[in-house]
């Protein structure tokens, strides 16, 4: 039989690149006067959770936000959490890809998880270095662990765990998402 594990991920917030509407990926872009606010409001959703464990992607939009919600605690960067590297539509938004590039874009809408981004990472090695860095999380001594990381990251990880994808669009900036391995193993997605 395992041991619970409780996993909060939240998604880091907006940036001064406008990552609501913008394809940064590994863009390294930091938080905006809004993001630091939607940090602000997770951190009261988190206040009154303790993590064994703390772990952020690199990119300064993750790392800034779990500093704000872990004041004074140990970050550790996990580098196999970073988005997903969207190669020349970097910093992009859907309708100047579609308009630039519309039969690789129609090739995306038509096929997503098997699509290789131009010039950038290939859907197939994203999740292949998503599970990667799940599986050196799940094997820390921690039962209580908070990731801070990006829509395309949390996405995957949720699929991989639960096996269930979540709803287009989710989860928003800022979101907190908490899972729990339940004793038989399984994973769960926790309503709040």
């Amino acid at each position: 039989m395992q041991e619970r594990v409780f996993l909060t991920v939240v998604r880091h917030g907006e940036t001064v690149g406008e990552s609501s509407i913008r394809y940064h990926g590994i863009t390294d872009v930091v938080l905006s006067h809004l993001g630091r606010g939607q940090a602000h409001e997770a951190r009261c959703v988190l206040a009154d959770q303790e993590f064994d464990c703390v772990i952020a992607s690199p990119l300064a939009r993750a790392w800034q936000t779990a500093t704000i919600l872990t004041p004074g605690e140990a970050i550790d960067l996990e580098e196999d959490f970073r988005e997903v590297d969207f190669g020349v539509w970097e910093g992009l938004t859907r309708e100047e890809i579609a308009e630039r590039d519309p039969d690789l874009y129609a090739e995306w809408q038509r096929n997503p998880q098997a699509f290789s981004y131009p010039g950038g990472e290939a859907r197939a090695d994203f999740r292949s270095r998503i599970e990667r860095g799940l599986e050196r999380l799940l094997s820390r001594q921690a039962s209580s662990i908070l990731l801070v990381a990006h829509k395309g990251v949390i996405r995957v990880l949720v699929a991989a765990l639960t096996r269930r994808d979540l709803p287009a669009g989710e989860p928003e900036l800022g979101e907190v998402l908490r899972l729990a391995r339940m004793s038989g193993g399984e994973w769960r997605l926790l309503a709040d």
